[in-house]
């Protein structure tokens, strides 16, 4: 470890960028010869094999959700019906008000 001692930070973290991309490179080869070895197994046997190589993480595409309550003192007050009840709802129910009044 003493001869890492000796390099600098941007030194060593350019290092660990360069490990990172051998190891990425060397794991990407190492899949796709395995994916040879079990397609020409398969082959020797008369089978197919279809290999889903997924490195793409599903992403969610969760939007905005609409207001459905809107405050009757300043209409630019909003709340979706999720999640903790505003002060001001809690507030206008407790005096008598129902929810069902400040749908949007």
């Amino acid at each position: 470890m003493s001869g890492l001692d000796s390099l600098s930070v941007t030194e060593l973290q350019q290092m660990k960028k360069n490990v990172e991309i051998a190891l990425k490179e060397k794991q990407d080869r190492e899949r796709k010869e395995v994916y040879a070895q079990i397609r020409a197994l398969a082959a020797s046997v008369g089978a197919t094999v279809e290999i889903f190589d997924t490195k793409e993480k599903t992403v969610r595409k969760n939007g905005k959700v609409a207001p459905k309550y809107r405050n009757p003192d300043d209409a630019d007050i909003t709340w979706t019906g999720r999640g903790v009840m505003p002060k001001w709802m809690r507030a206008l129910l407790e005096a008598g008000r129902d929810k069902s009044d400040f749908l949007i």
